[in-house]
């Protein structure tokens, strides 16, 4: 086969349409012609930006049978266009990128200077305690102790979540659970107390407002202890990560379970 014939037919090949012989004989092209192989990069990458970089929002199934009664099957785009889009295709994944992230990026510090200082902690931890009560599935990970939830952290997350507590027959530990704290990836731990359920966020410390004013000493740290929503919230930093204990149990037995995870001084 010739590079003419070859480069028609690579989106083709993305999209297993190709016979046994047909798909045969242009990977033996490919494999020996560099400018074809480059060519089939190219079109790799535009698929990638094209179908699974940008973001993805279902459409009704009324407006699927509005669209599929008002348009015509669609049909491959002309070899010239898909020529362009390739050379694209790198700033149309950057493009992607910038959209699904900026919106974000840039209400995260606007949420915390319109909530004043520690407030808006309490807020985002009372939100995600909320998340995790109301999830039908919190955990990613049951738990077997401490030993087995933390591991499972690794690789998920850009920091190791320093937890010695593994739970007791006060305070069992449930499982653990990827999730966020405002702008970051936080570790979730998920305790009991009775029927009651605690959540333990740790997640990176830097760039929030954090406050030492009201707080008491618990072990090494200082602990601030706020109510919210009928949520009792103990905050407190430690080294490079911070920590979020959110609960409806007493003030007192959250605390109790607070020096546990702290530990000694």
């Amino acid at each position: 086969m010739r590079c003419d014939d070859i480069r028609p037919r690579l989106l083709d090949r993305q999209r297993d349409r190709l016979d046994a012989e047909e798909e045969s004989a242009l990977r033996a092209h490919v494999a020996e012609c560099a400018s074809c192989a480059h060519e089939e990069q190219a079109e790799r990458l535009l698929t990638e930006a094209l179908e699974h970089r940008l973001p993805q929002h279902p459409a009704s199934p009324a407006l699927k049978r509005r669209l599929a009664a008002a348009w015509p099957a669609p049909e491959t785009p002309p070899a010239r266009w898909r020529a362009r889009l390739r050379g694209w295709a790198p700033a149309l994944a950057a493009a992607a990128v910038v959209v699904v992230l900026v919106p974000f990026l840039v209400s995260a510090p606007a949420l915390l200077r319109g909530r004043a200082g520690m407030g808006a902690l309490v807020t985002e931890a009372v939100n995600d305690h909320l998340r995790v009560v109301s999830s039908e599935h919190p955990l990613d990970i049951a738990s077997g102790g401490v030993h087995q939830v933390k591991p499972w952290f690794e690789g998920r997350l850009d920091f190791a979540p320093v937890v010695a507590f593994g739970g007791d027959a006060d305070f069992p530990l449930q499982g653990g659970a990827i999730g966020w704290f405002i702008d970051r990836k936080a570790a979730t731990f998920v305790f009991k107390r009775r029927l009651h359920a605690i959540s333990l966020f740790v997640f990176r410390a830097e760039g929030l407002p954090w406050s030492a004013r009201d707080a008491q000493r618990v072990g090494a740290v200082d602990v601030s202890s706020r109510t919210a929503r009928g949520f009792n919230v103990l905050l407190w930093r430690n080294g490079d990560l911070g920590y979020a204990l959110v609960s409806d149990v007493d003030s007192t037995e959250l605390r109790e379970l607070a020096e546990r995870i702290i530990g000694p001084r």
